[in-house]
């Protein structure tokens, strides 16, 4: 059987304008530190040429991260979260999704227990959908857009999904000059999405000019058994002309600018920002039914970005 491919996604085109005040990241390792945002973006500088592939290593230190340690119902901290909100079409970056974003404690708290939980519930009237009548479901997607950065080094989240048709989980990054350099430019890493039709593997995929949307290029990884059933890690590690994605420390994926398709263009050598959400419908999962959990809980341990010593 031929494997899912995503089909085109707009909702990856346009976020809400917002003010950068972006990581100063670079040579040898990536670096994550809390900005102060700025009045206004500045245009976001050329990146300057890549030096050559970085060999290996072993060694990392801890540079950011997020434990969700707060208190039950604390929700995520404004110091490094942003929240997008609506319904993605009605923002201009939609893929035909049944959930309004919200910034609503109900969507996204911690649990007291060292969790994010991030929560989509059916929903009467939550706001207006794309196809002109209330969404069906709430939701929360949230991001590190001026707050927290890296260009190169290891990001990864310890994760547990939920399932059902439509649900849709999602844990990747965007290039943090998007406001300057629309979609694909920007670039596009999605380190780990999660749709029901292949309930044992999880994708990674990477967008950019030349290869986005269906032509984005992504990879399977069979885990052998339901994702569902456990908690995994999902990484990636960013070096100079190399991205590797890997789940539970075990590499599947990986690519460079020689991977590319003819015409593709490689526009990874700059900062990016994370981004964590619980989609309901869209193109590739296909819209929710009466099957479909009227809640479902994305659970994130820990978002952890770490420099390459």
């Amino acid at each position: 059987m031929k494997p899912l491919t995503p089909p085109p996604r707009p909702w990856r085109s346009v976020l809400p304008a917002v003010a950068f005040a972006l990581t100063a990241c670079g040579g040898g390792g990536g670096s994550a530190t809390a900005a102060t945002p700025a009045a206004a973006a500045p245009p976001a500088p050329a990146a300057p040429p890549a030096p050559a592939a970085s060999a290996p290593s072993n060694r990392w230190t801890l540079v950011w991260s997020d434990e969700f340690n707060g208190a039950a119902g604390t929700v995520p901290d404004a110091k490094t979260w942003n929240y997008d909100l609506g319904n993605a079409e009605n923002n201009g970056w939609g893929n035909h999704e049944h959930q309004y974003y919200t910034s609503n404690a109900r969507n996204a708290q911690t649990d007291g227990s060292g969790m994010l939980v991030i929560t989509a519930e059916k929903a009467s009237n939550p706001g207006p959908c794309w196809h002109g009548k209330p969404c069906d479901y709430t939701s929360a997607r949230i991001h590190t857009s001026g707050k927290v950065g890296f260009t190169y080094g290891k990001v990864e989240a310890r994760m547990k999904l939920p399932t059902g048709k439509g649900v849709w989980p999602a844990f990747w990054t965007l290039g943090a000059d998007i406001a300057t350099n629309p979609w694909p430019k920007s670039g596009e890493i999605d380190i780990m999405e999660f749709v029901p039709q292949t309930p044992n593997s999880v994708y990674g995929t990477l967008h950019g000019p030349g290869y986005s949307g269906a032509q984005g290029i992504g990879k399977p990884l069979d885990l052998g058994a339901p994702v569902i059933d456990d908690f995994h890690t999902y990484t990636i590690i960013k070096r100079p002309n190399e991205i590797i994605w890997q789940v539970d420390g075990k590499e599947y994926h990986r690519l460079s600018p020689d991977k590319l398709p003819a015409g593709g263009t490689w526009v990874f050598e700059k900062p990016f920002f994370v981004i964590l959400n619980l989609a309901i419908g869209g193109d590739w999962p296909g819209a929710p039914d009466a099957t479909t959990p009227a809640t479902s809980r994305m659970l994130v341990d820990w978002v952890r970005i770490y420099k390459e010593d």
